[in-house]
């Protein structure tokens, strides 16, 4: 029986295990490696904070973030109900297929509010993925308590906690790096501008990914806030658990080569292969998600992220990224 609607506005974090490497000798690189999560997001600003909010007679309804995202989907989803064989469709069907090439962390972090976590004014210029102190002061009096969801039977409090934390860290200075490097870019496609046919595309997409960086900068800011203050509570979930069981899981064999040298002479030229067999078990599957989505009255793009999540840790496994 699903989840009341009402958990549409809860705020949680639900963490997906979707690898874990069975390996009893394995490195930590590769456990790490191998042990891919997908996190559903939702946090996002309270409804008292929300109406105590009071903004100026010519913003519109909900912010300006909010109208500027409302009226880029209305365009987008315009794009894809155009005809078969104009640009507009050929358009919408390319940046699709480039949606499903993203990172499926950076897409999962669109779950976190983009008004939370530091605005553009105060991102961090030591780039040491710190957030400044003035953003702190803000967040640290209003953190909520957020629970973190996880199946007891794959993790434990220690590590769901743990990975979430090292997601973070690794996904903040990509996301800043990325959202400057984009802005940069940019201004180059000016000369675009002067074919009067059809709108500057290379712009819009630069500004596109400019702002997926910062939207992603911004949670991973603001996720490693409520870990710090300690507002981030693990919670064993048994309805999660039992989806996991009852779907079961599948193995992956995947052999890697790792070249070394002579153990009686390290100096030695010569340098030979020794291959490796890693067991991955998928734990995440395909069939499972509908259930997810029921269970937790998941909105149904969520749907679309964990099967793109799914797909990319067999691309990954498979290339051994």
């Amino acid at each position: 029986m699903g989840a009341p609607r009402s958990l549409r506005s809860t705020q949680r974090i639900i963490s997906l295990p979707i690898t874990r490497l069975r390996n009893s000798s394995a490195t930590l690189d590769n456990l790490s490696r191998k042990a891919l999560v997908f996190y559903q997001f939702q946090i996002h600003l309270s409804k008292s904070r929300k109406e105590n909010s009071s903004p100026s007679r010519w913003q519109p309804k909900g912010g300006w973030i909010h109208w500027a995202q409302s009226k880029a989907s209305s365009t987008w989803a315009g794009f894809g109900q155009a005809p078969e064989g104009t640009w507009k469709r050929k358009l919408f069907r390319m940046g699709e297929r480039l949606v499903d090439r993203l990172d499926y962390e950076e897409l999962a972090l669109k779950g976190v509010d983009p008004a939370l976590g530091p605005t553009i004014f105060h991102l961090d210029p030591r780039g040491k993925g710190e957030p400044l102190a003035r953003p702190i002061a803000i967040a640290g009096k209003n953190l909520p308590q957020i629970r973190l969801l996880y199946p007891p039977s794959i993790q434990d409090s220690e590590s769901s906690l743990g990975q979430l934390r090292q997601l973070i860290h690794a996904r903040e200075p990509k996301h800043k790096k990325g959202f400057w490097i984009w802005m940069v870019i940019a201004p180059f496609t000016a000369p675009f501008m002067l074919i009067p046919i059809i709108p500057n595309i290379p712009f819009f997409f630069c500004v596109w990914r400019s702002w997926s960086h910062y939207r992603a900068y911004r949670a991973s800011q603001y996720l490693s806030a409520l870990i710090r203050h300690g507002h981030v509570t693990s919670t064993p979930s048994l309805e999660l658990d039992a989806i996991y069981k009852e779907y079961g899981s599948k193995s992956l064999t995947v052999s890697s080569a790792k070249s070394t040298t002579s153990p009686q002479d390290p100096r030695s030229p010569h340098v030979s292969t020794q291959s490796t067999t890693d067991h991955v078990e998928m734990l995440l599957t395909r069939e499972a998600v509908p259930a997810i989505v029921s269970t937790f009255s998941l909105e149904e793009s969520s749907a679309s992220d964990m099967y793109r999540a799914i797909e990319q840790a067999h691309v990954r496994i498979e290339s051994q990224r």
